[in-house]
């Protein structure tokens, strides 16, 4: 499937990576019957998913049952009156029914509007009302048709709510029952243009409602970039991403350039708190060959005593979501043998940095840039930055939309006037790039610390941090301070045998620490011990929430 739409598939270098990688896009591309469909037609045997839970329970799922299910389900839609362009939410956790549903909603043009199972009521309402929402499909658990039934009366464009069960409250549609009754589907293939919208993310929301984020149906395709070359996928791969499907990385690592490229996305459907060891355990039983997860997840495995799994055909690792510190990469080099390849995209985009086969990881580093996007380092006063100077990234468009570039901030035109100007994305983010191409996160423009006259980026002295082996996590915000304007502050959450310890000589401990591994003007001079940080449902540290509590 992947050479129908890459002409050209192996690269000799980063060099021919950049100057002969396209992407054929078909007119009237669509996911759900180019992709899926075609599988189910060529070789309906072929595995797509391979699933399972903590009570061991285990689903294999082909192509011809993906079309045959999310046939039904589609046709079940339609009799319900969604049509072509009406927006539905999902919140499905790691169900299969996501991806049916995915599938079925992309076949009528229905615009797919995943979230996560941690929203709440007033969460729900403010994306009912926001997007014009027609219908939630939901997981039938307790808190979950809860909070939906509490939003329920305050979505006056909310017609119908369905429960994939076990729980299917009064007034609600079952999912299951009607997608058995529904009548034989219909295809619609042909029917949709490239452009129309498809698929929309509410983003993290790491400072300020979230955004409504647009893509089109081009949206899949930009993901070839993201399996074949950041993941190195191939036909034999088995692929873990570890994320929710709220979160737009489950359509980067769990769906649609794996499908592409012909590899099984393996899916580990666990409820409640992530634990290392399961995780582990199930890489092991099940021979995972690629995996993928937030720089979280490998900070508390490699706390693990990883010699007691086999990990003999874990083949890749790959990172994103936040920036990875580097000694987490050398640490889980160090017990595993495997490099950890780091990428960089937002909501708004595809993967717009990255580190590939042909690219060695430098640990810290995202990477340098895909060839889909034009992508530049601007001064405050627009001007390209030099080798080693921070600046915002940013995305040229004045050519033509990039491939995986967002369509458009949903219904908030003064949001896209001020970050897509002058042909120009301004991404919001400050990087800088060294003397070999390669691009190092330094902070969210909002989150540089300026304390004295310095200007201090967050990444940089949390990274510090994290080689203490007392450190499991921690966040570095600013704090008023008469003086000098602001002082650097770090939140700690403390490892299992620092518990307890969190005195003024840890404290003192902690910032002589940093003193010796950074640029000592850098040191936190404030720092707070707490259980858990402050995050977004994607993972993502909400430094805003902790500068807001020290105002």
């Amino acid at each position: 499937m992947l050479e129908k739409y890459l002409p050209k598939t192996d690269f000799r270098d980063y060099a021919d990576f950049m100057e002969n990688f396209k992407v054929n896009v078909p007119e009237d591309f669509n996911f759900a019957y180019d992709v899926v469909d075609a599988y189910a037609e060529q070789s309906p045997e072929k595995e797509c998913l391979l699933w399972t839970n903590d009570r061991k329970d285990v689903r294999h799922v082909n192509y011809g049952e993906l079309k045959r299910l999310s046939d039904s389900v589609a046709s079940y839609f339609l009799t319900l009156g969604l049509k072509r362009g009406d927006c539905v939410m999902l919140i499905l956790k790691r169900r299969i029914e996501w991806w049916i549903t995915m599938v079925a909603l992309h076949k009528i043009g229905v615009v797919a509007i995943p979230a996560t199972h941690l929203l709440t009521d007033k969460d729900i309402i403010y994306r009912c009302n926001q997007a014009s929402i027609k219908a939630i499909v939901a997981v039938g658990d307790v808190l979950v048709l809860r909070n939906v039934i509490r939003a329920r009366a305050y979505c006056p464009t909310l017609r119908h709510c369905i429960s994939i069960g076990p729980m299917v409250p009064q007034n609600w549609e079952n999912y299951w029952q009607g997608a058995i009754l529904a009548p034989k589907f219909k295809s619609q293939k042909g029917q949709n243009r490239v452009t129309d919208n498809f698929l929309m993310y509410f983003t993290s929301g790491t400072s300020g409602e979230p955004k409504m984020v647009m893509h089109d149906h081009s949206y899949p395709l930009a993901h070839v970039v993201t399996a074949r070359y950041w993941h190195n996928l191939h036909e034999d791969s088995l692929h873990l991403t570890v994320a929710d499907t709220g979160w737009g990385k489950a359509v980067w690592g769990k769906f649609y350039g794996q499908m592409i490229c012909g590899a099984v996305v393996f899916v580990y459907d666990f409820d409640g708190r992530f634990r290392p060891d399961r995780m582990l355990r199930v890489i092991e039983r099940f021979h995972i060959t690629s995996f993928c997860a937030p720089p979280t997840v490998y900070r508390f495995m490699i706390r693990e005593d990883l010699s007691k799994y086999d990990l003999s055909r874990l083949e890749y690792c790959t990172t994103a979501g936040e920036a990875l510190n580097p000694n987490v990469f050398l640490k889980w080099k160090e017990k595993t043998g495997i490099m950890i390849y780091e990428s960089y995209g937002q909501t708004e985009t595809t993967m717009v940095l990255g580190t590939y086969p042909f690219v060695a990881p430098k640990p810290g580093s995202m990477g340098k840039p895909n060839p889909q996007y034009d992508v530049d380092i601007l001064d405050a006063e627009g001007r390209p930055c030099a080798v080693g100077e921070q600046g915002q990234l940013v995305i040229r468009t004045d050519r033509g939309k990039p491939l995986g570039l967002f369509k458009e901030y949903y219904s908030q035109p003064g949001l896209m006037q001020r970050t897509l100007r002058d042909g120009v994305y301004y991404t919001g983010d400050v990087v800088y790039r060294d003397e070999d191409g390669y691009f190092w996160f330094v902070s969210r423009a909002d989150d540089v610390i300026k304390s004295s006259g310095y200007r201090i980026g967050p990444f940089e002295v949390e990274s510090a941090l994290m080689t203490h082996p007392a450190v499991v996590e921690c966040a570095i915000t600013g704090v008023p301070d008469e003086v000098r304007g602001m002082v650097v502050k770090a939140t700690v959450v403390l490892s299992e045998s620092y518990a307890g310890k969190a005195d003024e000589a840890l404290v003192a401990e902690l910032q002589d620490h940093v003193k010796r591994e950074t640029a000592p003007y850098k040191y936190p001079r404030v720092i707070e011990f707490v259980d858990e940080l402050p995050k977004t449902i994607s993972g993502k540290i909400r430094r805003v929430e902790i500068r807001d509590r020290d105002k």
